[in-house]
């Protein structure tokens, strides 16, 4: 699982060293192989160990391909999708087309959603995080059923 918020810095080549505690597992899980995509709903990324991505991808292939949403959803996730792996000092590439569309400067956040991480540009994010916890703090209380069930 990877979980947490971590800041860290584009180098001049565009790469990102990945925190040490998340490399062994990424190693583990996919030989340290890894699936990046677009975000279509925010403009970030999404980081998947290859196994992750390819369960995604198959269920994403096996969409109609007349169905206008599904092709549409298809062309832009596995458009995208883009696989790199961890070199030998733990860094990644972040190819410049996806840098470009999750607007990602030198700074940026990579926040673990389980099995997989979302990669944004530092303003970006702490713009959005304000704006959710925003909306949260004056919402009037209605939670999907499912969260409704939760004990934090």
């Amino acid at each position: 699982m990877f979980r947490g918020v971590n800041g860290i810095n584009i180098d001049a080549k565009g790469r990102i060293a990945m925190p040490t505690r998340y490399r062994d597992c990424l190693k583990n899980q996919s030989h340290g192989h890894i699936v990046m995509t677009i975000d279509t709903e925010e403009r970030c990324l999404l980081l998947y160990p290859l196994g992750a991505w390819e369960d995604i991808e198959n269920k994403l292939a096996a969409l109609p391909s007349f169905n206008p949403a599904a092709r549409r959803i298809q062309r832009l996730l596995i458009g995208h999708a883009t696989e790199t792996e961890l070199d030998g000092n733990g860094r990644i590439l972040l190819p410049p087309l996806l840098r470009e569309y999750a607007g990602l400067n030198k700074k940026i956040m990579l926040v673990g959603q389980g099995k997989k991480f979302e990669i944004w540009d530092e303003d970006h994010w702490q713009e959005r995080r304000g704006q959710w916890l925003d909306e949260e703090s004056s919402s009037d209380g209605s939670l999907p059923d499912e969260v409704k069930t939760l004990s934090l």
